[in-house]
């Protein structure tokens, strides 16, 4: 049985792949990775990963304003999201979110944007993707705020919060997705935060070109390493790494409505 994975989130139209970027996909398909999810975070940056979509099938676009790129829009960027939001070819929104690491957004207009993507994901049907760095206790507000009562359709991207997080986005509706971060020695919690995660609500990804897997740690990351962060992912719910590849993949087919 041979791996069939799905990376949920990469950056694929970041600079770090441009010298050798056939050869990428070329390395993610002879790895079982079969579709990759490319994300945007600018307008700029979701027009590329559409482009890059119609020219490779095993590439879908998912359209959004990053947090720490709000601030830099122009005063159209958000009505060109939603036009391409609403394109056939697009699977989701953002990725969008809150992000207290960096101090150059104020947070107010952080969350005025994370608003904006969750509505559109409703407007369109399609899920939104979170980013949270340092910020989990406003994240979770305003999740259960835009919630109101009802589902929320979407994933927690490269999850490194708490279980009792992790417990909140699951009643929310949402998914979890893990990344390299699983990997790393010294996140035991996380792969015990890991291991409470109901199956049907796993997703795993490589935030590519970035938080490489503990084997390639420091350097380029790239959707092939899917299958490090699956091995572990597996290795925690006492499943084999095939068994996890299929969980994952029907996960996030579903989730994103992929063909």
């Amino acid at each position: 049985m041979s791996l069939n994975l799905i990376d949920t989130h990469c950056h694929l139209d970041a600079k770090a792949f441009e010298q050798d970027f056939a050869e990428v996909l070329q390395r993610a398909t002879e790895t079982g990775v079969k579709r990759i999810l490319s994300i945007g975070i600018s307008r700029s940056s979701s027009a590329t990963v559409m482009q890059m979509a119609d020219k490779h099938p095993e590439i879908f676009p998912v359209v959004g304003i990053h947090p720490n790129y709000t601030l830099q829009t122009e005063p159209d960027d958000w009505d060109r999201i939603i036009e391409m939001a609403h394109h056939d070819s697009v699977v989701g929104v953002g990725e969008t979110g809150l992000d207290r690491y960096w101090k150059d957004v104020p947070i107010e207009i952080q969350q005025d944007y994370f608003r904006r993507h969750i509505r559109l994901s409703r407007d369109t049907g399609k899920p939104f993707v979170v980013h949270c760095r340092d910020a989990e206790t406003d994240v979770v507000e305003l999740l259960q705020e835009e919630s109101q009562g009802q589902p929320l359709s979407g994933v927690m991207h490269s999850f490194c919060g708490s279980g009792e997080t992790a417990k909140i986005c699951l009643q929310l509706g949402l998914h979890i997705s893990f990344s390299g971060m699983l990997t790393y020695r010294r996140n035991e919690e996380l792969r015990a935060t890991a291991a409470t995660i109901p199956l049907d609500r796993l997703l795993v990804e490589t935030d590519a070109p970035y938080l490489a897997p503990q084997p390639r740690r420091g350097k380029r990351n790239e959707p092939a390493f899917t299958a490090m962060t699956n091995e572990v992912l597996a290795e925690v719910h006492g499943k084999t790494a095939e068994e996890m590849g299929e969980i994952t993949t029907r996960n996030a087919t579903a989730l994103f409505q992929l063909h």
